[in-house]
């Protein structure tokens, strides 16, 4: 099959191959997908780059999330057979022609998706559901403030919570940014390179969650305008990692600060996870209620400029390989 590897182990985008490896096989309690998309994540530029290898067991191959067809049903799986349109998480091995799944971290795909939507949903919304509605206990009624908010976690996260009933606060760059995610759905959408954030969320009444994948950047910010039992969720330092924290405001505030990851999480856990996501998430996905922007589609031999597009920050939305 073809793959995509990384010449030396790490660097720049420019350092993507095709190559080809031999066929992988389905064993006990999975299911080998014929790949005919594969979601484009930032993990995948942190791993090229060689600062975030695969957890033990996983494939070196690059690829988070993927959609494709069933081919080969492995001992022990029953819920799937050949031929199953379903979209799927992975530890590693996206970009590829094949790839083995753990049967339990499948979704079927709804009829009203094509393959690249449904390889944008897996990796995103399984974050946004752990992190926004577990983690972060967002309620119906509550405001989350999305940091990044065109960013593919970012419109998933204006989309499923605006759907759950929560008002949204939007940071994002640049006057373009800010309109897309206005008609994704945030009720205050912010420019951060003009607007005075601070003063513009309290006077919009604070926020009950954060979902931040700046990190340092927004500490002070964050800190100022969560409400008292605001919960506050990293899940990336885009803004640095180190920041100063005011315990005092914490602790007046009884704020919850909390932060996770999701490709390192057991394999239980993610099945647990994904079990979650299909009774809460899967029928939005299905009304269209759920559908992340795709920005652009690149052939599998093209994920060299997959990776420079992501890297260069300009997208709204989700970048995906077809394969």
């Amino acid at each position: 099959m073809r793959v995509i590897e990384i010449d030396g182990g790490a660097g720049p985008a420019e350092a993507l191959r095709l190559v080809e490896r031999p066929d992988p096989v389905a064993g006990p309690g999975q299911v080998r997908l014929r790949v005919r998309a594969s979601g484009v994540n930032r993990p995948d530029l942190l791993q090229r780059a060689g600062r975030y290898p695969p957890p033990p067991g996983a494939s070196d191959i690059l690829g988070l999330e993927v959609a494709g067809e069933v081919d080969q049903v492995g001992e022990g799986v029953s819920r799937w057979r050949v031929g199953d349109r379903v979209c799927a998480l992975l530890g590693g091995g996206g970009y590829a022609d094949y790839a083995v799944v753990d049967a339990r971290h499948a979704l079927p795909i709804p009829d009203s998706l094509d393959w690249v939507n449904a390889a944008g949903l897996p990796e995103t919304v399984c974050t946004v559901f752990a992190n926004v509605f577990e983690a972060g206990a967002l309620n119906a009624g509550e405001t989350l403030m999305v940091h990044g908010a065109t960013s593919g976690i970012g419109v998933t996260a204006i989309q499923m919570a605006k759907t759950a009933g929560a008002r949204i606060v939007a940071t994002s760059r640049g006057a373009e940014k800010t309109a897309a995610a206005r008609a994704l759905g945030a009720d205050l959408s912010l420019d951060a390179e003009t607007d005075d954030l601070e003063r513009a969320i309290l006077d919009f009444g604070g926020v009950d969650v954060v979902l931040d994948m700046v990190g340092a950047g927004y500490a002070t910010l964050n800190q100022a305008v969560l409400k008292p039992g605001g919960r506050w969720v990293v899940i990336a330092t885009l803004g640095g990692a180190m920041a100063e924290i005011d315990l005092m405001r914490l602790m007046l505030k009884r704020i919850v600060l909390t932060g996770s990851t999701l490709r390192a999480r057991p394999a239980d856990e993610k099945a647990r996870l994904i079990a979650a996501v299909e009774a809460t998430v899967w029928p939005w996905v299905a009304s269209g209620q759920v559908r992340p922007p795709i920005e652009a589609t690149f052939p599998l031999e093209h994920a060299m400029a997959a990776h420079l597009r992501l890297e260069a920050g300009g997208h709204v939305g989700k970048i995906v390989l077809t394969v």
